[in-house]
């Protein structure tokens, strides 16, 4: 017997239809990637149907909160083995796991802080299929864009020095919409020619904070800084979460960075080892040592077994997937 599931929508309400698909056959669940070509089989234990709130930083500084959707295949601690971005059709999602002998649990009423917790516990193998085409660059479009960003510049400084500053603005603001309706946002540089110094230099200057300390993480995040006895938790221009250090009587003081067979991580700690965020991934430990050691934070570094690893995971109220 052969049942085939297909999503009906993108994660998120502005993200297109994965080319995905989970078929079973024999007690084997294959998940083929028709964007990528590639292709996966695995005998999940169960089927987790999700959905969590995230808020992103909208313009002028506007919080907006985004629900992202999405199926992952678990193994028989709860550990995600595959996961589905994208959106699933209830029933469909029911009778495909009734066909294939599986259970569905948890929900979309389960709180975004837990299903993001679960959906960070990464087994052996963990895999991400998101069902979507990569941007290809093309070889003319870097040399298109520095030409449209010296034009922009030429045109910006013109119309400045003329006392039509705010001409420039609106042009930049209806050429930027045009931009979006496009889907031709590579081109922003044209009506914000900074871009071709800002950009550089923004890479640059965060690396540079990285080799000292100040702040810990890839430009794009999810990354760490602290201003101010604040650990602020940033995902490019999205603003995650923000937590109190101990020593103003919050409730962050340490950082365990961890090793799992082939999974590592970095957990944010209270004073008694207790986890409050969850960042799995590559964390370079001379970064984390010195960031911790910038701001006073008391870091365990730590090979856990199968049973710790999945004790931390159901411990922690929150995480970035």
């Amino acid at each position: 017997m052969t049942a085939r599931l297909v999503p009906c929508g993108g994660a998120t309400s502005s993200a297109g239809c994965p080319g995905t698909s989970l078929s079973w056959r024999d007690g084997t669940v294959t998940a083929v990637d028709e964007a990528a070509g590639g292709s996966v089989s695995l005998r999940p234990a169960a089927l987790y149907h999700y959905r969590y709130g995230q808020e992103v930083s909208g313009p002028y500084g506007k919080v907006d909160a985004r629900s992202v959707t999405g199926l992952a295949l678990l193994d028989t601690d709860g550990l995600v083995l595959l996961d589905l971005p994208g959106a699933w059709d209830v029933r469909a999602v029911r009778g495909f796991a009734e066909a294939a002998g599986l259970p569905v649990v948890a929900g979309p009423p389960t709180p975004s802080g837990q299903v993001r917790a679960l959906l960070s516990g990464r087994a052996p193998g963990w895999r991400r299929m998101s069902g979507l085409p990569r941007p290809r660059a093309s070889r003319w479009r870097l040399p298109l864009a520095v030409c449209a960003g010296v034009t922009g510049l030429a045109v910006m400084t013109y119309l400045a020095l003329s006392g039509a500053w705010q001409a420039w603005r609106g042009l930049a603001s209806l050429g930027r919409l045009a931009l979006d309706l496009l889907d031709a946002k590579w081109l922003a540089v044209a009506f914000s020619p900074l871009l071709l110094i800002a950009r550089p230099l923004a890479g640059r200057l965060h690396h540079w904070r990285n080799s000292r300390g100040t702040v810990l993480g890839p430009p794009g995040g999810p990354y760490l800084q602290v201003k101010k006895d604040l650990l602020h938790l940033t995902r490019g221009r999205d603003h995650i979460r923000t937590l109190l250090l101990a020593r103003a009587r919050g409730s962050v003081a340490g950082l365990l960075l961890y090793r799992h067979a082939a999974n590592t991580g970095l957990v944010i700690t209270t004073r008694a080892g207790r986890p409050l965020h969850h960042l799995p991934g590559p964390w370079p430990p001379e970064d984390v040592h010195r960031f911790a050691a910038r701001h006073g934070l008391e870091l365990r570094v730590c090979t856990l077994s199968r049973e710790e690893y999945v004790t931390l995971l159901r411990s922690c109220p929150d995480a970035c997937p």
